[in-house]
């Protein structure tokens, strides 16, 4: 282990099991039609897992593409070893064509005067741009507006594709409620309405994709020739509205914990962190964990969230704090087990990190990727642990 390491985990730090990302991948590529290929989504630094080394794994497990947010995103990639296209999901201001084809990133174009900029910067640099064409099917945040019985999408879409200095390789769409089967079903139909409207036109693409994660598990026939896979590659089946997945044995990849600075007896009625907003109801030992807000642990859980210490729920009281919060550890001294600085406590695994979700009234999503860079990276790989940048 190295140093970097050990001070991580004398303080707080994320333990990234790289076996069970390779574990998901194989799960999921299963799930895929013959022939259709596997995205790995790595922006928001990996939903929190840390991109370059989820990169450099799913490489390694054969991904035949993965997407980012942004260019700076790729570009790091790419700085670091990734070799494998990128998709670059957000749009890109025209002037940075020239990075984009330096670096061999794929581009989503939304609207076709972005597209005419584009085109005309890659003539000037006389490079071409790979790009996949986006279609807003219902979700109404980027992306050519699709509309059954008006096909003006259709025909900028079939100009674009003969812009000079682009190569339209794909075409894509994204399901605003893959919760939801009719709405769901009905932003597949347009996609598909697009596809053979394209078609008939003579623009046809080479890579088409519109379901990711809960929509691969949901819809087969939505798969196309490529799926996306970002929260369920990470080990998580529940959908946005905290229902279950499809129970196929993924494996959570992120803990979180964080080792106790302090342990202290403090007496019925004292308050408890800023604002005083607990008030105890019992003389209490209450342990102090290294993590805050500033690590990423949300504010908002102040007084609702729990972590574990020595296997039992523990709750977190008082306000959360930029660099530490508390949590009750009372219950387990009086079953006669000692807690003491120094003992971990877990502060995200699976179990917690969907309590926290609904507790904060957010998503799992959220909650994984706002676990901030200063919390270290020890990634685990054949039982190994080891710090990776």
């Amino acid at each position: 282990m190295s140093e970097i390491s050990k001070i991580a985990m004398s303080r707080t730090w994320a333990e990234i099991d790289l076996d069970a990302l390779e574990h998901n991948v194989k799960i999921l590529r299963g799930l895929l039609r013959n022939g259709a290929k596997f995205l790995g989504v790595c922006k928001a630094n990996a939903y929190g897992h840390g991109m370059l080394a989820v990169a450099r794994k799913l490489q390694e497990c054969g991904a035949d593409m993965l997407a980012v947010a942004s260019v700076a995103e790729g570009i790091e990639l790419r700085e670091n070893g990734v070799t494998i296209p990128i998709l670059c999901l957000g749009q890109s201001d025209p002037e940075l064509a020239e990075l984009i084809c330096k670096y061999g990133i794929t581009q989503a174009v939304e609207d076709f005067e972005n597209a005419k900029l584009l085109s005309q910067r890659a003539i000037e640099i006389n490079r071409k741009v790979k790009i996949h064409v986006k279609i807003d099917t219902g979700m109404g945040r980027i992306g050519f507006f699709w509309d059954k019985h008006d096909h003006k999408a259709a025909t900028e879409i079939a100009e674009l594709c003969k812009l000079p200095g682009l190569d339209a390789e794909g075409i894509f769409t994204h399901f605003a409620d893959a919760d939801e089967p009719h709405y769901t079903e009905s932003q597949i139909e347009k996609f598909n309405d697009a596809l053979e409207t394209l078609s008939k036109l003579g623009v046809t693409f080479r890579i088409s994709h519109a379901a990711a994660s809960v929509g691969v598990l949901k819809y087969p026939h939505a798969h196309f020739n490529m799926g996306r896979f970002g929260l369920v590659l990470y080990g998580y089946e529940s959908t946005e509205n905290g229902n279950e997945g499809s129970n196929l044995g993924l494996r959570p990849v992120m803990t979180v914990k964080s080792r106790i600075s302090a342990v202290r007896k403090l007496p019925a009625n004292y308050t408890v962190s800023y604002g005083r907003t607990c008030k105890l109801s019992r003389d209490s030992l209450i342990a102090v964990l290294p993590i805050g807000y500033a690590d990423g642990f949300p504010r908002i859980l102040s007084n609702k969230a729990n972590v574990k210490i020595h296997g039992k729920i523990c709750p977190i009281v008082g306000r959360v704090c930029m660099d530490m919060m508390m949590a009750d550890v009372t219950d387990i001294a009086n079953s006669g087990e000692s807690v003491k600085a120094g003992d971990i406590a877990v502060i995200f695994d699976e179990e917690l990190v969907k309590d926290d979700a609904r507790k904060a009234n957010s998503i799992i999503h959220e909650i994984l990727s706002q676990v901030l860079p200063r919390v270290t990276r020890v990634y685990v790989e054949n039982t190994n642990l080891r710090f990776k940048a």
